[in-house]
């Protein structure tokens, strides 16, 4: 099953709780973003966390205008923040390998 398309982790999404896990920000660290964010301007490399998270892993950014669409877009759920942190930074970063532009040959 599609880890991240899948019926039963679609339902089970809708089932849970819409709350982050604290201190956990693997959602903040694993995946990389194209579009600027305050102090990053160039975005942010996958496996790097965000210059805008705090001293407790939260955003600082979490309901501005500022805070970048695909952050925005993250919502926790099982099917990405699994049953721990680990967990949460091994599904994003399967994701992030995933969805990666490939690299083009030129030939």
């Amino acid at each position: 099953m599609n880890l991240f398309n899948g019926t039963a982790a679609t339902a089970a999404r809708q089932n849970a709780p819409v709350t982050c896990r604290p201190h956990c920000a693997a959602c903040c660290i694993a995946p990389s973003i194209s579009s600027p964010i305050p102090g990053m301007p160039g975005g942010k490399p996958a496996g790097v966390r965000c210059i805008q998270l705090d001293n407790h892993s939260r955003c600082r950014l979490f309901g501005q205008p500022e805070r970048p669409p695909v952050c925005v877009s993250l919502r926790p759920g099982p099917d990405l923040c699994g049953s721990d942190t680990q967990d949460a930074l091994a599904i994003l970063t399967r994701l992030e390998t995933a969805t990666r532009p490939q690299a083009r040959t030129h030939g």
